[in-house]
């Protein structure tokens, strides 16, 4: 069978039209995947095998998309290391132990994927046999500083004072912390490669608050180290980040084969400052797909305007979709997106 065309873009080849993912495409604002939560709490469908796979093949089944993404979420790998996680309603992500000192993170352990995560790659099993060829099905792990926020913060944050001022403060800690994560995450991917996941993405939800001479020193580093270790599954390996704008000419060095952007700059030019050697993913506003249809076809048509011509794009949005995403919206952006780059194509 002739190689799907995202998998060739994730690998810079031409396609017959621009492939078409959508990051949390499998989520709240599809009827289907409320009512199973309705039933079932995330770490719950997160930790069986055949409502994750049931919840990764709900926008398969709904739309004419270029990829699957194993439902799942980047913090329960935190769980296997000692922190405890919860997700609150009307709160989000919560650890009740958060890192605070280097003890913490000399305490912290480092069990192997197949003990720490072995329902996430089971699901991985139960989707590619769902998937049946049809479309290739994507793996991912959060990144090492993301993760470290979270360990941190003991949830979200709005300006990361403590991981930051961790960070400062206790440089060997740091360095642990770092080195546990990135081995951490890079076994992970490789295990979910193992188990049938055909492309990995490293999520950096947090990197881009970061200044551009702490990231090269204090975060760089173990991403490639993460890159690295998945690339040797022999898949392609995305990373992306938000509020990254700041920091894309470092970005090639990250090593990864595709990179993606947010909708805070015009595609273009952010692949401009990457180099054209990597493929590209992005890059519409999540919020665009609340606006009336002539709206969303208008921004649709400057990104794919801006990429025509350019071997390695795959579209995507800027960050994941937000709840209440009206669903046509979404049927009609994924046709629109074939449609409209085929005819480019011509």
């Amino acid at each position: 069978m002739t190689e799907h065309r995202f998998l060739q873009a994730c690998r810079h080849e031409p396609t017959d039209v621009t492939p078409i993912w959508l990051m949390r495409q499998a989520g709240r604002y599809m009827a289907e995947y409320r009512a199973i939560r309705a039933q079932h709490s995330m770490l719950d469908v997160i930790r069986t095998p055949e409502l994750a796979c049931e919840i990764t093949m709900q926008p398969i089944n709904a739309f004419d998309l270029d990829a699957a993404i194993i439902f799942a979420d980047i913090l329960p790998i935190l769980i296997g290391m000692g922190l405890n996680l919860d997700f609150v309603k009307g709160e989000g992500p919560v650890i009740d132990n958060p890192i605070r000192s280097a003890a913490d993170v000399a305490a912290l352990r480092t069990p192997p994927t197949e003990e720490n995560l072995p329902y996430t790659l089971e699901a991985i099993r139960l989707v590619r046999r769902e998937l049946d060829g049809k479309v290739p099905l994507i793996g991912f792990s959060g990144a090492p500083y993301t993760l470290a926020s979270y360990a941190i913060e003991g949830g979200g944050s709005k300006n990361h004072t403590k991981v930051k001022s961790f960070m400062h403060a206790e440089p060997d800690a740091w360095a642990m912390l770092m080195d546990k994560l990135a081995t951490l995450i890079g076994d992970y991917l490789v295990a979910q490669a193992e188990a049938g996941a055909q492309a990995l993405q490293v999520f950096d939800s947090w990197a881009g608050i970061l200044a551009p001479m702490d990231y090269r020193e204090k975060v760089l580093p173990y991403v490639q180290t993460v890159i690295e270790r998945a690339q040797s599954s022999g898949v392609p390996v995305i990373y992306f980040g938000t509020n990254m704008n700041g920091l894309l000419s470092m970005l090639p060095e990250t090593g990864a084969d595709v990179l993606g952007v947010d909708w805070r700059i015009e595609i273009d030019d952010a692949w401009d400052q990457i180099g054209e050697d990597f493929a590209v993913q992005g890059n519409l506003d999540p919020v665009t797909l609340f606006a009336p249809w002539e709206d969303i076809q208008r921004h649709a048509d400057n990104i794919l305007a801006r990429t025509a011509g350019r071997a390695g794009h795959i579209f995507n949005l800027g960050h994941g979709i937000l709840p209440e995403t009206p669903v046509d919206h979404v049927r009609r952006l994924v046709d629109y997106v074939h449609e409209r780059s085929a005819a480019l194509k011509r």
